[in-house]
């Protein structure tokens, strides 16, 4: 007889079903709290390839493109014009997410392994304080100052006389120039210096150094003034620092023949180098391209030097999907290019517009295409 016998008994059957239950339910709410956190606003916003528009090719015009209209992109008028060849093709990029409407987790989770698409922090497309109209609105004033010096370097690179001057577009409120300077001005010069383009106002406030006025003879009303403005030290985002008075001034010139270009509801500056070619394709006898299909990229100022633009990645796929055979990069961007070439595209750094002239000319026969410059060979000095 043991007295402890029943000390031994096993324990109801339910207290194991007890366990998997409460361990059950752990996991449901678990798997709900990652579904909620999955769907909850991130603090990114997703960079993905967005249309391609071909600049010797037409656009649809209206709100949207939705009313069924298409026009030129490039329009010349008051000059011979020939007919064009395959296409040169402008890229963009698309933006996910606002401040007032964010991409949730899951998105920026599947983008991370997407190698089209690049995840930034909200911050670095939509700094602080700037609305998501507000960036719209810069962008597309950044659209009409490219598309302007684009015609400009174009013309100049068929040796056209452009005649330019500087014009104050805008002048942010504290800025040194406030209440001397005003909008509508037209510089002639500072410090005595002939001001024939914007570089060349830069250069010389830079020169001048803070805390100097300097001396601005400009035309206002029809009218010859001279105005003073003591340039003040500002840092900038990279921390590096520069010399300037406040103003934001643009180019503005006289053509010898009418060009415009039609592209509505995108923004920014990246399109100017693709303009300028389609422009030089449209007035020139024989096409550019060889029948081929060429995409590209980069900004563009007026004497025809090529700069660095954002997004280079997910314009490389953009061109691969559209099917491009070759791709024009600036220079400047060589180390985002090298080892995210998609497909079969042909890559070719650029660094001037007659650069990009030359790689069209070799690839059409003209010269030698093993010569041409890569990114590789940009990175190797």
């Amino acid at each position: 007889m043991s007295l402890f016998a029943d000390d031994h008994v096993a324990p109801p059957a339910e207290r194991p079903r007890r366990r998997i239950t409460v361990g059950g339910v752990s996991l449901v709410v678990a798997f709900a709290l990652l579904i909620v956190l999955a769907l909850a606003p991130s603090p990114y916003v997703i960079q993905q390839p967005g249309p391609v528009f071909d600049t010797l090719g037409s656009v649809p015009t209206g709100e949207d493109g939705e009313d069924g209209e298409d026009v030129p992109m490039i329009e010349v008028a008051g000059t011979e014009t020939f007919e064009t060849e395959g296409s040169l093709d402008m890229l963009t990029v698309s933006v996910v997410g606002t401040p007032e409407q964010r991409p949730t987790w899951f998105e920026v989770a599947t983008s991370w392994f997407d190698r089209s698409k690049a995840v930034l922090p909200i911050e670095a497309v939509y700094p602080p304080g700037v609305t998501s109209e507000q960036r719209d609105e810069e962008n597309a004033t950044l659209m009409t100052d490219s598309q302007q010096t684009a015609v400009a370097a174009a013309l100049r690179a068929l040796d056209y006389d452009v005649e330019e001057e500087v014009v104050v577009g805008d002048i942010p409120e504290g800025a040194p120039a406030e209440g001397r300077l005003e909008i509508g001005d037209v510089i002639l010069r500072a410090n005595g210096e002939a001001v024939d383009t914007v570089t060349t106002l830069r250069r010389i406030i830079a020169d001048n150094g803070p805390s100097k006025p300097v001396s601005f003879d400009i035309l206002r009303d029809g009218a010859d003034e001279t105005v003073d403005v003591t340039p003040a030290e500002q840092t900038l985002d990279d921390g590096s620092s520069s010399v300037a008075v406040g103003v934001v001034a643009s180019s503005s010139y006289e053509f010898p023949f009418d060009v415009s270009i039609q592209l509505e509801n995108v923004g920014g500056p990246s399109a100017g180098m693709m303009f300028a070619l389609g422009i030089i394709d449209k007035v020139t006898e024989g096409p550019l391209t060889d029948g081929r299909s060429i995409a590209g990229t980069g900004t563009i100022d007026d004497d025809g030097n090529v700069g660095p633009i954002g997004g280079i990645r997910q314009k490389l796929y953009g061109a691969d999907n559209a099917g491009a055979e070759i791709f024009l990069a600036p220079a400047a961007n060589c180390d985002e290019v090298v080892g995210h070439v998609p497909g079969d595209l042909e890559v070719f750094a650029v660094a001037t517009l007659d650069e990009s002239l030359d790689v069209l000319a070799a690839i059409g026969g003209d010269g030698n295409v093993e010569a041409l410059p890569t990114c590789e060979d940009v990175l190797a000095g």
